[in-house]
């Protein structure tokens, strides 16, 4: 942690030892310990320092992008990558799961830095100041009681105590310390619907009321973009009034076939070990089902089919929009399993297709096992649907960082 230390020498021509531990908020024995390398410092300890100590102009400058964003529960950066494509430049990531760390540095090495672990032990004043906020945040169980009830018992009603233990409390907590321009959030469809709209009923006021946002909201199909039925809830936020509507996405009426994504194993793409191999690139036989598992998933489906259930595994061929790529696909592939002729066993699709299923380009670096890579795909957005999003949000968001870019560029655009 050279940084850190570093910083601290730097600093202490401006303030004395007491004053730096306080404006850490660690006690002065810490912060000696920190200085002569008895003890490590926590990984996100320089960001803090840099933010809370250092004036603006030591901090990231808006020359690296049109705008600042976090990324929060970032998974393997599919946001950011949309928001990227449109001037944005990342400031900081969050995200726990030390595997998608591996993929998400492996695509984006300069986020060493400011990459965090677990958001809910980093303090909402260590986060860099930033002109949108982007989550993916998971979905816990609210726990919601009446608002008359708690009034009664003396006790808040705000977003800190009907949200507090959920993760959504964290993306509200850095909201209301560092009121953003405009903010991204994904969830899963049936947030909506979830504890009878509850949950989605909170998560309104939260953002409207107690925050004092400007929300709108909309469930978008990634088939649109890619051959997947994948829909998600997006729920847009600005701190001010804007003319922003997802009626402005253009989202293509041709929707695009498994074909255009699938290996054309004829030897039109180069092999990439070791998902394909030999001069054609053809699929390696370990993405084949076992006769076994083949045999298991016929007779699963059957016996679900005689019961009248719709259960049962996925067959698809290049004509077909397969059905959602989730994060158990690594499992058995049931719900994906791509066939290989009448007389042959189907197989999954290989990591790479899975990458393109969701969007990511071909020089997305893929450093994990299979295991881990369909977990993370599984998980992941699809990208081009953040893009088309990014895109219509951008002028919104210039107009509140930096009206007069905006006033200019939208003259020259007329």
């Amino acid at each position: 942690m050279q940084d850190v230390r570093q910083l601290l020498t730097t600093l202490r021509g401006r303030y004395n030892q007491r004053e730096l531990a306080e404006a850490i908020g660690i006690n002065v024995r810490t912060l000696r310990r920190w200085e002569v390398g008895e003890t490590e410092p926590p990984p996100y300890a320089a960001d803090a320092i840099r933010q809370r100590l250092l004036p603006l102009s030591d901090l990231i400058g808006r020359d690296d992008g049109d705008f600042r964003f976090i990324d929060l529960f970032a998974g393997i950066g599919g946001i950011r990558m949309a928001f990227e494509a449109h001037g944005g430049h990342c400031v900081f990531t969050s995200e726990w799961n030390p595997y998608a760390q591996k993929t998400y540095l492996a695509n984006f090495p300069e986020s060493a830095h400011a990459l965090e672990g677990d958001i809910t032990k980093v303090d909402e004043r260590d986060i860099p100041d930033h002109d949108v906020l982007l989550a993916g945040f998971p979905c816990q169980p609210f726990s919601i009681a009446g608002v008359s009830k708690k009034n009664a018992l003396g006790r808040a009603h705000g977003f800190a105590d009907e949200t507090q233990g959920t993760l959504f409390f964290d993306v509200a907590r850095i909201i209301a310390a560092k009121r953003p321009a405009a903010f991204l959030l994904e969830n899963v469809k049936n947030l909506v619907s979830h504890d009878k709209g509850n949950t989605f009923r909170v998560i309104k006021r939260v953002l409207e009321e107690e925050l004092g946002y400007h929300i709108d909201c909309r469930v978008v199909d990634g088939a649109h973009f890619v051959p997947q039925h994948r829909e998600r809830i997006l729920i847009v936020g600005f701190r001010e009034k804007t003319d922003f509507t997802f009626d402005d996405m253009q989202l293509p009426e041709s929707k695009p076939k498994l074909s255009s994504i699938l290996h054309p194993q004829d030897g039109t793409e180069e092999p990439e070990a070791h998902y394909t191999i030999g001069p054609k690139a053809k699929v390696d036989d370990r993405y084949t089902l076992t006769p076994n598992l083949w045999a298991y998933l016929q007779a699963y489906a059957e016996k679900h089919r005689a019961a009248g259930n719709g259960f049962g595994f996925g067959l698809v061929n290049g004509e077909s929009v397969t059905r959602t790529l989730s994060a158990r696909y690594y499992k058995d592939g049931s719900e994906i399993l791509v066939s290989q002729g009448a007389r042959k066993r189907p197989r999954r699709l290989t990591p790479r297709e899975c990458a393109r299923l969701m969007g990511f380009p071909d020089d997305f670096v893929i450093p994990v096992s299979d295991t881990q890579a369909y977990k993370q795909f599984g998980n992941s957005v699809v990208m081009p649907v953040m893009r088309e999003v990014a895109r219509v949000m951008k002028p919104r968001i210039m107009g509140l960082v930096d009206p007069e870019l905006a006033r200019q560029k939208s003259l020259m655009a007329a």
